[in-house]
Order: structure tokens, then C-alpha cells, then sequence
């Protein structure tokens, strides 16, 4: 046995010294079950040149390395086999209109690289609709904006895994420069029109975040007003949790554990913020460990019964790291958050709830949460999936960074 087995097997009898064998399986297995997109806008050229016009090195450069880059983080995951697409970055030649047959060559290329694309993002924010889209006075606007929403709802039923997700930038900048109900109101009338001609046997999550680029108000600015949407529409339409989308100090788990408790369809775009948007990568913090407990919680994560579980994307796009490095980073802060959820030990916090033991009861909960050790339950779930302990390192050590550097120099 060398040094690192040693380590990890030390560290799984730990923690199956104070958290139990049968705790500590159902976590390993747990980490190896878990699924996750990667989203196919971090891999190429976009957000890096907002500031400074900084292109990390050997960012792919069209769908084809994009593919080729989600591939071999695949191949170090194990848990990442789903590419998210947005229709006018990937299925068009012009970025102004989607292809049907472009989708359907993706899909194929995807393929043939041992992965699947996941859930298609209609892209809302096209030159001209510095007004809005589904919110435009311009009809239209509204119209070419409904044809492609329209239109991912097929080619995501025909090419991908039948998951459509919507986020509009429509907003105001400043009290008074739109009226707001006009807006929410044309959103909704948008939305009608758009689910009504879509197939109805796929599911659709909208998003909400509380600004940018409206400063003042966003049309779609919280999880009540997307939760009203999604009623409104269907069965399959729920509400899509991105972790940059809210005010700081939200109790964001307070929020998945309402929409569960409602049976409203959802899904997360995982990522981490310090200020006021969601780029960064995920990092292995208390508040995603928390929300991972009421995903287990709720049975909406590894679910045996697939349709049971939400859908999990990573949604991130730093300007300054290197791309590959940051999801791999994410998927290991998200098996590492899923873990921590899975040891804690339910009915014994109920003891502790039912006795009114509030200080017992949060530091028994935080025993798992923030003090347990889970690497060694990520890593031998790694060694039973057959890819490397380490991904990050992995990549380091294999000289991938380097290849596509040189390919890919322009």
C-alpha cells in the first residue's frame, strides 16, 4: 500500500469510527452516482476579454475543441459526460440564427467523443435588444426571440437530453425608465407563446437573478416570480437556482427546500461569487455543503429514480484562470459539498430537533457539514469510478494544457 492509499484508507476508517460504515458507503456511492454539465460557453473565448482583453492560453476556438476540451475532463471526472450548449455560440454560423443541422452535426461530434450534450441555453441578449427580448416594445423583437426558444425546444427533444433552460437579461436601469408590469407582462405573454409550440414531453427550468445588466430591476428577478412563471406554463417547467443570482446573505437552502416541499422541477447552476455576478468557480464551502443536505434531503440528488432528481450544471466563466483547471476544481468542490451532506446522520439531528437542543442540534449538524474530512470518501470514490484521485493534478501532469496551446495558436 503506498502513501496515498494508506491516506485514504486511514481516512474513510475515521470517518466510519464517528459517522458509521453504512454512513460512509452510502456517501462513496453517492459521489460516484452524482452527474453534473459542464457548460461549453467556459471553454472558448467568451468572458475573458470584458476587462483587459485577456484569452487564457489554448482556449478553444470553436464547437469542435470545445468538444474535444469536455471530453477530457470526462475522461478525468467520470461525472461529467453532458456538454450544455448556447444555441447562437454553438448551433449557428452567424450568431444571429440557429442551425437545426449545425445541432444535429454537434450532437453527432459529441458522440464520437464519448459525451452527450446536455441542456440548450437560447442566447437572449443579440444586438438590438438593448430594450429587452421577450420584454421588447418591438413585436419583432419578441418574435424572433420566441422563434428560437421555439427552436431549442426541439433541436433539446431530437440532439440533447430534453432539457431547456431560459434566462433573460430584461431589466431597467433606473425607476421609471420602463414600466414594470408592461414588462413582466410581455414576458409572461412571451413565455405562453414560446410553450405552447414547444414539444411538451421535455422539461423547462427558468432563471432569475436579482440584476445585471438591469441595475434597477430585473423582469425575472427572484425565485418567486420564476416559481409563478413556471406554474403558470406546465408540469414540466420549474425554477433553475444559480448561486451568483441572489442578494448576498439569501439562505439560498431555505429556497431549494421550499421548492421541494412544493414538487416544483428545478435544477442548480453551480458556481461561487464574492461580489455581484457568478463566474467563479465552486469552491467546498458551508453554504453549498448545506444546500447539498437539502437536495439529499429532499431525494432530488442520486436519486435511483432518474426523473426524481433536479438538473446540475456548472455555470461559470472566469477571466483570468485557466478554463479546464476551474471546472475540474468545481466538479471536485461539488462531489466534496455531496459527501458532507451524506454523512450527516438524520435521525439522530431529529433527536436533537424533537429534544430542543439547538446547540447540540447545529453542532451535530456541523460535525458533517464543516468539520468532516471527506477527501479520502471523493477519492475512493474516484478509485472505484477508475479515474485519477487528483483531476486537477491529473490534468497538470498530462500535458494537455501544453498540446492545446500549441494547436491552438492563432
Amino acid at each position: 500500500m503506498n502513501k496515498s492509499e494508506k491516506w485514504i484508507e486511514n481516512g474513510i476508517e475515521m470517518l466510519v469510527e464517528e459517522f458509521g460504515e453504512t454512513t460512509v458507503k452510502k456517501a462513496i456511492e453517492a459521489v460516484k452516482r452524482f452527474q453534473v454539465e459542464i457548460p461549453g460557453w467556459a471553454l472558448g473565448t467568451f468572458g475573458g476579454g470584458r476587462f483587459g482583453g485577456y484569452i487564457y492560453p489554448g482556449a478553444a476556438r470553436g464547437i469542435e475543441e470545445k468538444l474535444d476540451d469536455a471530453a477530457f475532463i470526462y475522461k478525468l471526472t467520470g461525472v461529467t459526460k453532458r456538454f450544455a450548449t448556447h444555441m447562437l455560440w454553438d448551433f449557428s454560423n452567424d450568431g444571429m440564427v440557429a442551425d437545426y443541422e449545425i445541432a444535429r452535426k454537434v450532437a453527432r461530434e459529441a458522440k464520437d467523443r464519448g459525451i452527450e450534450l446536455g441542456a440548450v441555453n437560447p442566447s437572449y441578449f443579440l444586438k438590438g435588444s438593448h430594450m429587452g427580448s421577450f420584454t421588447a416594445p418591438d413585436v419583432s423583437t419578441q418574435e424572433r426571440y420566441i422563434e428560437q426558444t421555439i427552436l431549442a425546444g426541439k433541436i433539446a427533444k431530437d440532439f440533447c437530453n430534453g432539457l431547456v433552460t431560459l434566462w433573460f437579461p430584461d431589466g431597467s436601469m433606473y425607476p421609471g425608465q420602463i414600466e414594470l408590469q408592461k414588462a413582466y407582462e410581455r414576458m409572461k405573454s412571451c413565455l405562453i407563446k414560446s410553450y405552447e409550440k414547444m414539444p411538451q414531453d421535455i422539461t423547462i427550468l427558468i432563471e432569475y437573478k436579482v440584476f445585471e445588466p438591469g441595475t434597477y430591476s430585473t423582469t425575472i428577478p427572484d425565485w418567486g416570480t420564476s416559481f409563478a412563471l413556471a406554474k403558470g406554463l406546465g408540469k414540466n417547467v420549474g425554477v433553475l437556482v444559480d448561486l451568483g443570482h441572489h442578494h448576498h446573505g439569501t439562505n439560498i437552502e431555505q429556497i431549494v427546500m421550499i421548492l421541494i416541499s412544493e414538487n416544483m422541477k428545478g435544477g442548480f447552476h453551480f458556481n461561487t461569487r464574492y461580489a455581484a455576478d457568478d463566474d467563479h468557480s465552486v469552491e467546498p464551502n458551508p453554504e453549498m455543503a448545506r444546500i447539498f443536505y437539502q437536495l439529499v434531503r429532499g431525494d432530488v440528488v442520486v436519486n435511483p429514480v432518474s426523473n426524481k432528481n433536479w438538473a446540475y450544471m456548472i455555470d461559470q466563466c472566469g477571466g483570468r484562470e485557466n478554463r479546464i483547471q476551474a471546472l475540474l476544481h468545481s466538479v471536485d468542490s461539488l462531489q466534496l459539498s455531496l459527501a458532507k451532506a451524506m454523512l450527516v446522520q438524520k435521525e439522530k439531528l431529529a433527536c436533537y430537533q424533537d429534544a430542543d437542543e439547538i446547540i447540540l442540534a447545529n453542532r451535530f449538524f456541523n460535525d458533517a457539514i464543516i468539520n468532516a474530512d471527506v477527501r479520502p470518501v471523493v477519492a475512493k470514490a474516484r478509485i472505484e469510478l477508475g479515474v485519477p484521485v487528483d483531476p486537477v493534478m491529473a490534468f497538470v501532469e498530462s500535458g494537455y494544457q501544453k498540446k492545446i496551446e500549441k494547436e491552438r495558436q492563432s
